[in-house]
């Protein structure tokens, strides 16, 4: 299982609409991942840690360094496919590497 930490200001909306893309596009495409949303002012490393992937909105300075793959994830909001595809290449690129 992979696990995707989604991202967003509030963490109610933009966040689980993302969420629930990627788990619904990655499960079809035989991957098994698991997506968590919070708020972007909640994310510390220790939290970070617990996770393989980072799914963020907007580029973001988190204050430390990202030690796991980031995948902006943003274009998925727009529920275009052509721009949305991109963002699920990224994440099969990104779940490639970390799988065990």
């Amino acid at each position: 299982m992979v696990k995707i930490l989604a991202a967003c200001g509030a963490g109610v909306n933009s966040s689980h609409q993302i969420k629930s893309a990627l788990e619904s596009e990655l499960n079809k495409r035989g991957y098994q991942v698991s997506c968590d949303a919070v708020m972007i002012k909640d994310i510390n490393e220790e939290m970070l840690s617990h996770y393989d992937i980072f799914a963020q909105i907007a580029n973001t300075d988190l204050g430390f360094p990202i030690n796991i793959p980031v995948v902006d994830a943003g274009a998925i909001l727009y529920r275009i496919p052509a721009m949305a595809e991109p963002v699920y290449a990224q994440m099969e690129t990104a779940i490639k590497q970390v799988q065990k």
